[in-house]
């Protein structure tokens, strides 16, 4: 049963956002002066929510779907904090904000949230087991899995309300550049999981990786086919534009075909190069903007060739074997990040602004690598904390067990009986190496030649060590 004081504390937070919430009523404004500095709490505001949106919200995520006993604490604390973030977002001095999506998105966030605690405190109560329970838990499971992509979304609402950026005109093009980095992001994010965590699943589909990874660029083309010319004269643009889409449901049809009964496919690495190609060919009105979108088309250049020389040569055209990810594996989900990163930071706005201020394409992209690394820090760290947290930690500890016992290593034993606690960690010193029982006494042949017994064995002559083999 849940404590009465967590309950109470849930019930508090609640209260204390009704209590101001709709109080707040953006103090009239309906335009950003930039004049106007940002206010100190401001700052505290976008650190405090972006840490529990970014990082802690996350691992909490992940404990719960890791089924550990540190789930449900984490998220309380962070249920709490993210209430104390949205009071500091309403009450802050400094330059003031009209009505933008980034409140808008704050309200629905509020109610996915209150929403996902009372399923969570429904759960803990463990009542209705045999009617409501059945339903509640995939609920809660599934708002869990969007907090991520919820989180990240509000964030790049935040930057953006923050700036003044994406206003107007510049609408579209933030979308644009939002979008599609984000999902290049997020498709680095998935391969990921899928190298570390889905080749079960993979096997129990019969299913390759290219072919979901075709599935999702064909439906992506279609899409952009159909979206990037809004009516009036078309521009250089919008033809490279609806192009690319071109490409990629072309591509994603020859790709879902090749990938076909669980076969590994070189198209969508080709279409990464391509669209890097595309890219990287942009011209663009400042030189830096010209500097950072050649850097985007690089970056997936080298991600779609390290991708292509990862399938056909480092796996040999085989998914990848479980436990055994290499460390190259990992260059081109990397690369992906940074690409979504860097296309993510090149709007005519941001690299407008980056121009006024003096700062050079080399000082840009430096920040670009650097935040790059840090998100792919943050997903390969989610990812290996759900390989070795909760229920998949025991998981582990039984499987290398049994691993260790299978090579020849045996328990050790204790004055002579073997270890009856099994709950012990057990580490690498806690096994020996068994003794294996020969099918003959006769020689065997080694290189050719007969094997040498250089020291008798200990139960042909009493007194002996037993015989070393070579």
């Amino acid at each position: 049963m849940i404590s009465s004081g967590r309950t109470l504390l849930y019930a508090s937070c609640a209260i204390l956002y009704a209590s101001y919430a709709h109080a707040h009523a953006h103090h009239n404004v309906t335009e950003i002066d930039e004049s106007v500095p940002i206010d100190g709490i401001i700052y505290l505001h976008g650190g405090l929510q972006t840490f529990l949106w970014g990082i802690s919200f996350p691992i909490g995520m992940v404990l719960g779907l890791s089924k550990s006993k540190y789930h449900v604490p984490l998220q309380s604390i962070n249920t709490v904090l993210c209430f104390v973030g949205m009071y500091f977002g309403h009450h802050h001095g400094g330059r003031q904000y009209p009505e933008t999506v980034h409140g808008l998105m704050a309200k629905i966030i509020t109610w996915v949230l209150v929403t996902q605690v009372g399923l969570g405190i429904f759960l803990k109560l463990h009542i209705l087991e045999k009617t409501v329970r059945p339903w509640i838990v995939p609920f809660h499971s599934f708002i869990g899995k969007v907090f991520p992509i919820l989180g990240w979304t509000q964030m790049l609402f935040g930057v953006v309300t923050a700036l003044g950026y994406c206003r107007g005109g510049h609408l579209g093009q933030c979308a644009a550049h939002y979008i599609m980095g984000s999902a290049f992001i997020g498709y680095a994010a998935i391969m990921v999981i899928m190298l570390q965590v889905g080749h079960k699943w993979l096997e129990r589909t019969g299913r390759s990786q290219e072919m979901l990874d075709s599935s999702v660029i064909m439906v992506w083309g279609i899409i952009n086919t159909f979206t990037e010319h809004h009516g009036g004269p078309w521009t250089h643009k919008d033809m490279q534009h609806t192009m690319m889409g071109v490409l990629w449901w072309a591509g994603g049809m020859l790709g879902i075909w090749l990938s076909r009964n669980g076969k590994r496919s070189f198209v969508p690495a080709v279409i990464i190069i391509m669209t890097g190609w595309g890219m990287s060919a942009h011209e663009q009105a400042l030189m830096i903007s010209s500097k950072i979108h050649g850097l985007f088309g690089y970056a997936l250049i080298a991600a779609g060739t390290l991708r292509l020389i990862e399938v056909c040569f480092v796996l040999n055209d085989k998914p990848t074997p479980p436990g055994t990810v290499r460390i190259f594996q990992h260059l081109p989900p990397y690369l992906l990040t940074l690409g979504g990163t860097l296309f993510m930071s090149a709007t005519d706005e941001e690299l407008r602004n980056a121009d006024g201020m003096g700062i050079d394409h080399v000082s840009y992209a430096l920040f670009d690598f650097s935040l790059s690394f840090l998100l792919y820090l943050i997903i390969t760290f989610l990812v290996t904390l759900y390989t070795t947290s909760g229920k998949n930690a025991e998981l582990n500890k039984e499987l290398d067990q049994s691993n260790a016992e299978e090579r020849g290593y045996s328990k050790l034993e204790q004055n002579g009986h073997a270890a009856a606690n099994e709950d012990d960690d057990d580490g690498p010193e806690a096994y020996e190496l068994a003794e294996r029982e020969s099918d003959s006494d006769e020689g065997r042949k080694v290189r050719g030649g007969d094997e040498i017994d250089w020291m008798h064995n200990g139960h042909d002559e009493p007194g002996r060590s037993g015989g070393v083999r070579l």
